[in-house]
């Protein structure tokens, strides 16, 4: 005897799912800090090397802004708020 394979029924899902766009660190320039010290501080949070540090403040610096970090929203809230504590000013953003 062989058994007549069943038909689930499918569940319908009305949702608009949207893709899991990753968040964004972003470092501006400001008035106040050192590069020096912008470096140390790269170097410090996100455990960059030297030179990578360096290149970035360059970009902050020149460009009046830098990707400092990639990941999810709430890794980013956390790198922002880490940065305001060492006196940088940082937002957070959806990359796209």
């Amino acid at each position: 005897m062989t058994t007549a394979p069943v038909e689930l029924e499918r569940p319908e899902i009305d949702e608009d799912v949207q893709p899991d766009f990753p968040w964004v660190t972003i470092v501006w320039n400001d008035p106040i800090n050192l590069m020096s010290y912008v470096t140390y501080v790269f170097q410090a949070v996100f455990g960059y090397s030297k030179s990578k540090a360096h290149a970035l403040m360059l970009d902050v610096h020149y460009k009046g802004r830098a990707v400092v970090s990639t990941g999810t929203r709430e890794e980013m809230e956390r790198d922002v708020s880490t940065l305001h504590e060492y006196g940088l000013w940082a937002t957070l953003q959806q990359d796209r």
